[in-house]
């Protein structure tokens, strides 16, 4: 049944038998304060991260800048010395002054907007130095802080964005971090008022009710706007405005519990979730810990200024937590919670236990709002790919099929990022589709107009299957470009120590297409190649179909094949940088687009997989060979939606398959028949010589491995699934996505119900 939140007409509440605030209660309380105390005395880095703390403090004494309240807070908690609360008495008496905090340009606004970010930060700032410095202040000082807090600040709050008879805003329009952060530090400001101003309760009342609403918020239709939050964790935004909505609420829920211990917080499964997302979501390497960078985010942006409080709470604990907080560099970007800031040194927990790699799956799918990482390992500079296919919405860029790959330490084929949204670059740009890796058509991508309004339909990835060294995903980009495309879908096959890039592409009408690749280090045009590396990172980018790179500046003498245009564009940095066009030069309709990612080991690498282009009757395949291992990929050009009623039969090198791709793996020399890996792309049977592979009554994914008499399958594709698959031997034990099921065997073939 679904929940439907009724809006409060009344509060039913007894003022004079709400318990007071016992300040200081909020943020900056005597547990943490002792506790830091305490460490600083026997943890170095506490100590010389509070020396820095406190010669801030010192340098802070004679500004009036609310936003330096915190150090001059904590250093007065820390030493009760009064010239730190005295200085922060100067700056709130100082600040009640103003006539108003609204931003001009936002009361221009029809209707005028009262509160917003600005005002948000500056609700926090007072709230946490208010309670930290309240039993220095006079009564007359708490009277006049109070009230001018309260004209500034809560009142505006309230009436734009909670109570029922004068509220601008809903979540549809500004449910995203805006409401997060200004309903929620208005409400932690309305908290440290409440001793002066009790009918605050009200309010933190009605933000206690109402704040799982911004969490279950499901979207909506008529301005296409997505979930907030996907069923794995995280919030659709980026990672920059995820944290920072889930930071402001987690503040506000901690400091309530701080206040009031024995009061009962509202259940939010989101919150449980949060962290899952912020693990997945980042790339360990050695110095700044990275995270993916879709949407207005930033590579070094990270989720400790969430996870604190959330691990204050008791919701974000255990190891992988400790390994997360380890991993984050004091100051790698503006607005963290780092141990050498206050918020960080009261509640970024002791990492010295913490392992060397969390105990987390390799691969996450966020399916609500299309995000996926792929990775081989959890050690430092390892290879991740993450792959975005969902909303544009926002801070959600316009960048469906779009992936980035994290290799040795750096992001070698990269987003292109962002920069300040005023500028023309932004809309014409970085929101854009040429400036991430994805495929145009006659030079467009998603309609530029998607930056304000959003797009009418979403894309979405599917399937995700990773069985150690062989790794798939699924992309459905057509819904953002269906005005020119019915067909744009993106497979990602990452198999040992290569990463094919499938495109299957179909449009309206015939046009050009050309693949975007954005580098995210020097490159350089080797033959049919091309080399990007980074330092000691490298990868070489290997076209393959429809055609190969032309191996050469004679144009006339390759008509056919793939041409290499580089293109300059606007950096984040506010420099110019290029990225690379690969531009197929016949027009057409229908087309598949394979290019191969070999991660070499070394920028040095010399010896490389040998890839040969391969065709037959109704297929085109590729034959890996490395070492003494040979990988033969086959692609069905009948099962790309030609053929509706007729299943997608071909036989290739002696396979009969309706799949949309299979491949099979074996040592060289050996008997092709009987490979050691099978990977089954859309498929519902694989049979050869009168002998059968697999069959299922529906197309399946599916990856299939024997070791050590062990079976080791891992299936997607339908939500009940009953197939057949031929194993060497009976095996002891058969793992179907890593969990051991029950299975019939009869001449060689393990049937599963």
């Amino acid at each position: 049944m679904k929940k439907i939140f009724i809006s409060l007409i009344c509060f039913a509440f007894s003022i004079n038998g709400w318990t007071q605030i016992k300040h200081p209660s909020l943020v900056f309380t005597d547990q943490v304060v002792q506790t830091a105390q305490k460490a600083i005395k026997n943890n170095k880095q506490m100590a010389d991260d509070w020396d820095g703390i406190q010669k801030k403090a010192d340098s802070y004494l004679n500004t009036m800048d609310l936003a330096k309240t915190d150090y001059l807070a904590l250093a007065y908690r820390m030493t009760n010395d009064k010239k730190y609360s005295d200085q922060v008495k100067k700056i709130l008496l100082n600040a009640v002054k103003a006539e108003s905090w609204a931003v001009p340009e936002m009361v221009m606004r029809n209707p005028a907007w009262h509160t917003e970010l600005q005002v948000a930060h500056r609700s926090f700032s007072c709230a946490i130095s208010y309670d930290a410095i309240y039993n220095t202040l006079s009564l007359d000082e708490r009277k006049a802080i109070a009230e001018g807090l309260q004209r500034l600040a809560v009142m505006p709050a309230m009436s734009d964005w909670v109570n029922d008879d004068t509220r601008i805003h809903c979540l549809n329009s500004m449910g995203h971090n805006w409401w997060s952060s200004c309903v929620c530090m208005g409400g932690l400001l309305a908290m440290s008022l409440e001793n002066e101003i009790p009918t605050n309760k009200a309010y933190v009342t009605k933000v206690l009710t109402i704040l799982p609403e911004w969490f279950d918020f499901a979207g909506d239709v008529l301005q296409h706007k997505p979930k907030s939050f996907d069923r794995n964790g995280g919030q659709y935004e980026s990672i920059n405005y995820a944290n920072f909505g889930i930071q402001e609420a987690a503040l506000f829920l901690m400091a309530y519990h701080n206040a009031y211990p024995s009061k009962t917080l509202p259940d939010i499964p989101q919150l449980k979730q949060a962290s899952n997302y912020f693990y997945h979501t980042c790339y360990p390497r050695t110095g700044d810990l990275w995270s993916i960078n879709f949407g207005d985010s930033h590579k070094n942006i990270t989720a400790e200024s969430s996870l604190e409080p959330l691990y204050a709470l008791g919701i974000c604990t255990g190891n992988n937590a400790l390994w997360y907080f380890n991993q984050v560099q004091n100051g790698q970007n503006r607005d963290g919670f780092f141990r050498d800031r206050p918020m960080g040194f009261l509640y970024m927990p002791n990492t010295q236990k913490a392992p060397a790699t969390p105990k987390l799956k390799n691969s996450e799918l966020f399916p609500d709002f299309g995000i996926a990482t792929i990775r081989d390992s959890w050690e430092k500079d390892a290879t991740m790919l993450a792959v975005k296919s969902g909303f544009t919405w926002n801070h959600s860029h316009a960048d469906a099929n779009s992936f980035i790959l994290f290799h040795k330490g750096y992001d070698l084929l990269k987003d292109a990022g962002n920069c300040f949204y005023g500028s023309p670059d932004y809309r014409n740009y970085f929101f854009q589709s040429q400036a991430h890796n994805v495929v145009l058509f006659n030079g467009k991508g998603q309609s530029m107009e998607q930056q304000y309004h959003g797009s009418p339909e979403r894309g979405y990835l599917y399937d995700l299957l990773d069985a150690d060294n062989i790794k798939y995903i699924l992309a459905d980009g057509t819904g953002p470009v269906s005005d020119n495309f019915s067909r744009n879908f993106r497979h990602l096959l990452w198999w040992d120590n290569v990463i094919y890039v499938i495109d299957d592409l179909k449009t309206h009408s015939a046009g050009k297409f050309e693949w975007l690749w954005h580098p995210g280090g020097t490159y350089k045009k080797n033959g049919s190649d091309i080399e990007i590396t980074k330092e000691n990172a490298s990868i070489t980018l290997r076209p393959l179909y429809p055609q190969t790179l032309i191996p050469s500046g004679f144009l006339q003498d390759y008509p056919d094949n793939l041409t290499m245009e580089e293109i300059e564009a606007p950096s984040e940095d506010g420099g110019k940088e290029k990225y690379i066009s690969l531009k197929f030069p016949k027009e057409t309709d229908q087309i598949k687009g394979v290019t191969a990612i070999i991660l070499k080991d070394s920028a040095n690498q010399r010896d490389m997989p040998s890839i040969t282009r391969r065709q037959g009757e109704n297929w085109i395949g590729l034959r890996i060979e490395y070492k003494d291992k040979v990988t033969d990929l086959y692609i069905n050009q009948l099962a790309d939606g030609r053929l509706m009623h007729c299943n997608s039969w071909i036989t290739a090198d002696g396979w009969t398959t309706d799949a949309y791709m299979f491949g099979v793996s074996y040592r060289k020399g050996a008997d092709t028949t009987k490979p050691h890996e099978l990977f089954i792309c859309y498929g519902s049977s694989l049979r050869r010589d009168n002998a059968l592979y697999f069959s299922s009554l529906s197309k399946l994914f599916v990856i299939q491995k024997q070791k050590e008499n062990k079976a080791f399958i891992w299936a997607d594709g339908q939500p009940k699934m009953h197939f057949s698959i031929k194993t060497s031997s009976k095996p002891s034990a058969l793992m179907i996505n890593e969990k051991a099921v029950d299975f019939d065997y009869n001449k060689g073939i393990c049937t599963i119900e």
